[in-house]
């Protein structure tokens, strides 16, 4: 324990396995914030096709047509994960890089779509959004029997979350005014949005990725 002028300082809270930084930019460019719902298609598309599930009608043996769906490689990720983790207590680094650089990619384009960057969302380069999660040692840090319950543990984030996301939206609305008639998103506003996208990051991998068992904060920062 530290010690400052003689008294006892308590042990710093250590940071959250999941973390996302965004640098404020000076300036914005002002003609693709006005379009930035076009811009953002194509490489929206990209995303969606990554991510999405898939649905299609199959005739069974009696001439009936059943509609059957896929929950995408994001629901398979986490079925997949959660199933090596109870029953063998195990998280394959590899498929720990690829949910890693998903989320780095979606995370992009989530600043790219809310104005946060003019960089357009790249597939290979981080640009300037730090997002780090830390890969978890499963048999020191993670119960096994958690990843069943945690869906439901998270309930008072996604409500929370739901609220502050609304809220959101109108500060998106506030900002791309500002952004486009003075070229700056107000400081408050993007560190709100910021907040908001890290606050979902660390439910995201408490509850979907799996990755630590320390609950999230309810917190901006």
């Amino acid at each position: 324990m530290a010690k400052a002028q003689g008294v006892a300082l308590p042990p710093p809270v250590p940071q959250y396995p999941a973390r996302l930084r965004i640098n404020y930019p000076d300036r914005l460019d002002q003609v693709s914030t006005a379009f930035r719902v076009v811009l953002i298609v194509p490489i929206a598309i990209l995303l969606s096709i990554l991510t999405g599930g898939s649905s299609q009608s199959v005739q069974a043996a009696d001439g009936e047509w059943v509609q059957t769906s896929s929950a995408g490689i994001i629901g398979g990720l986490f079925l997949a994960t959660l199933l090596m983790i109870l029953f063998r207590q195990r998280y394959p680094r590899w498929w720990f890089d690829f949910a890693l650089e998903l989320a780095r990619f979606a995370a992009r384009i989530g600043a790219y779509l809310v104005l946060l960057t003019d960089k357009y969302p790249s597939t290979v380069e981080h640009q300037n959004i730090e997002l780090e999660i830390d890969y978890p040692d499963v048999e020191r840090d993670l119960n096994r029997w958690l990843p069943l319950v945690k869906w439901f543990l998270v309930i008072p984030h996604l409500i929370v979350l739901l609220f502050l996301s609304i809220a959101a939206f109108f500060a998106l609305i506030v900002a791309w005014f500002a952004i486009v008639f003075t070229g700056r998103y107000p400081r408050g506003l993007f560190d709100y949005v910021v907040g908001v996208g890290r606050w979902g990051l660390r439910v995201y991998a408490y509850a979907y990725l799996l990755v630590t068992d320390r609950y999230p904060p309810f917190s901006l920062t």
